[in-house]
């Protein structure tokens, strides 16, 4: 029988709480101050252009680009309904590709699985959240940059922080893939040593042949959807402050 992953205490972001169960980590709540992560993240170069930002005078409004806010909400609602659709979809799209029938594989456990798909099929949505998302980013940016100048100010200000925080968080993400892996490789283990144990016992199969494929595809899309919800909270951001300019 397949046993899920421990939990673990801790209460971070959905994703990080996803991760450290899948990969049955003890993660525990970070030590220093968001504040303090981020300064260490930040080069000098960094920290120079974002001063900058703060301190420097914000651009003026130009006339005629206060767009009605409803018209943004609809396209920040329209982005993400997309992006989960696609996650959905290649869920779906991997459950109709799947092994071909339990009983026609050699052995318990499909050898031909290789974890190089599903990984790519991760890097490549992963891809899509981060150009869809970038789009919108820049979108409201210059939707702000029409509001008061405060609001314009906190316009530039996101750009500085995109642009020098953006290979940070490319990086920390780039390793979700990886860290499925174990993951996926877990899963089929205990499957074969499941059905091998009732198989020596003499005993009917448990679980169907191949389903710890469907367990990791199930586990994958939660962790991508996990993903979206982290990507799009500068955007979230971004919107609140045009509903409120």
């Amino acid at each position: 029988m397949l046993q899920a992953p421990r939990r673990t205490g801790f209460s971070g972001p959905t994703l990080v709480r996803l991760l450290a169960r899948l990969t049955q980590a003890d993660a525990s709540e970070p030590g220093t101050s968001l504040s303090s992560q981020l300064s260490q993240w930040l080069g000098w170069a960094d920290a120079i252009a974002l001063s900058s930002a703060l301190k420097g005078k914000a651009p003026a409004v130009a006339a005629g680009l206060r767009a009605a806010d409803s018209t943004e909400e609809r396209e920040c609602a329209r982005v993400r309904a997309t992006l989960a659709d696609a996650i959905a979809e290649d869920g779906a799209a991997g459950r109709r590709r799947g092994p071909a029938r339990p009983s026609a594989l050699p052995h318990p456990v499909d050898a031909q699985v290789d974890y190089a798909v599903y990984r790519q099929r991760y890097v490549t949505l992963q891809q899509t959240m981060e150009t869809a998302i970038g789009n919108l980013r820049g979108r409201l940016r210059i939707a702000l940059s029409g509001r008061a100048a405060g609001m314009a100010k906190l316009a530039m200000i996101d750009a500085v922080m995109e642009r020098v925080l953006g290979a940070r968080e490319q990086n920390l993400l780039g390793t979700v893939p990886t860290m499925l892996e174990a993951h996926f490789q877990r899963l089929r283990q205990a499957e074969a040593a499941a059905l091998a144990d009732t198989q020596a016992a003499g005993q009917p199969a448990t679980v169907a042949p191949g389903a710890w494929l469907g367990v990791f595809r199930k586990d994958m899309q939660s962790v991508l959807l996990a993903e979206l919800e982290i990507r799009f909270q500068p955007i979230e951001g971004l919107l609140a402050a045009l509903r409120d300019s």
